[in-house]
């Protein structure tokens, strides 16, 4: 796990929609770069649309979110349609920023990081709870920002 105050790893990954994605052309923004194992899993369902359900108030924070898997395009676009999910969903399928994060093993491993407007992780989440992530990551963030 890469600790906080670190800069966060630099990548460039494409999206459900076949755009491409570079971490460093979000400085400026708030940025939670979440990874989870598989599309449409049970698990990974209930983080999506837990972030998906608090994402109005993520925003509010200048919160850019990313979910990354090694999934395709394809199967992440299909995702994305059925549950609605307004964020954006970045295909990994040779996990090079999964290993760059630490998020590799036998699956890839319910890990995210949050980083601040400058590039620099500003927290880890190493054992990720599907269903409270997302209150967490916006107490976190809205902590950082008033302190």
């Amino acid at each position: 796990m890469i600790e906080a105050k670190t800069l966060a790893p630099d990548f460039t990954l494409m999206d459900q929609d076949g755009k491409s994605h570079t971490l460093s052309q979000y400085k400026g923004k708030n940025v939670l770069v979440y990874f989870y194992p598989m599309d449409d899993t049970p698990g990974c369902t209930k983080e999506a649309c837990t972030i998906r359900d608090s994402y109005q108030e993520l925003s509010k924070l200048d919160l850019q979110v990313f979910g990354i898997s090694p999934d395709s395009t394809e199967s992440h676009k299909k995702f994305a349609e059925k549950y609605k999910l307004p964020f954006t969903l970045l295909s990994d399928p040779e996990k090079e920023v999964v290993k760059k994060y630490d998020a590799d093993g036998a699956w890839v491993q319910r890990i995210s990081y949050l980083i601040n407007k400058e590039g620099e992780i500003i927290k880890n989440y190493p054992n990720v709870d599907p269903a409270t992530h997302a209150a967490q990551i916006y107490d976190d963030l809205r902590n950082y920002l008033e302190s």
